[in-house]
């Protein structure tokens, strides 16, 4: 298993930086290779990504969302990956976006990308691209407010 930690500043509030991380369809416009994420409802998500060169498509789920937070998931099915994203206030217009990772690189081309840290550099840039796009709005896209409770099972 393999681990990324990365953060970005982005100069917006928390809950602007938030609101939009919620808008995971709008992730294609700032996420390199994703093609696309449908959700299916509060909780799945269908992603459609390339990844090393393949093709992948996996259903995600969100095993926690706390508004202005943290937002954190796992995979159902397809290549093994979970995470967190958490939203930390710096100042009135001023968030740190922190995005913690764990995923199982398949086949040689993956493993060896994550070996040279080809995956780390990629979730790098998809947070430098997350800076510009909301920045550059100004605003979220849209908002979901609501809370995904932990499952205490889990």
């Amino acid at each position: 298993m393999s681990s990324i930690e990365q953060s970005i500043d982005v100069e917006v509030p928390v809950r602007t930086a938030y609101n939009q991380w919620t808008q995971f369809e709008e992730f294609p416009r700032f996420m390199e290779g994703v093609e696309s994420v449908h959700q299916h409802d509060d909780k799945r998500l269908h992603w459609t990504a390339e990844v090393a060169g393949q093709r992948r498509e996996w259903l995600a789920e969100i095993t926690e969302q706390s508004p202005d937070e943290r937002i954190a998931w796992r995979n159902v099915d397809g290549s093994t990956n979970a995470g967190v994203v958490t939203f930390h206030r710096l100042g009135d217009g001023l968030t740190r976006v922190m995005l913690q990772m764990e995923f199982e690189p398949e086949g040689l081309a993956e493993k060896a990308g994550d070996a040279l840290g080809l995956v780390e550099r990629r979730v790098k840039g998809d947070l430098e691209r997350f800076k510009e796009f909301i920045e550059s709005r100004g605003h979220e896209t849209g908002a979901w407010r609501g809370a995904v409770d932990q499952d205490p099972t889990q």
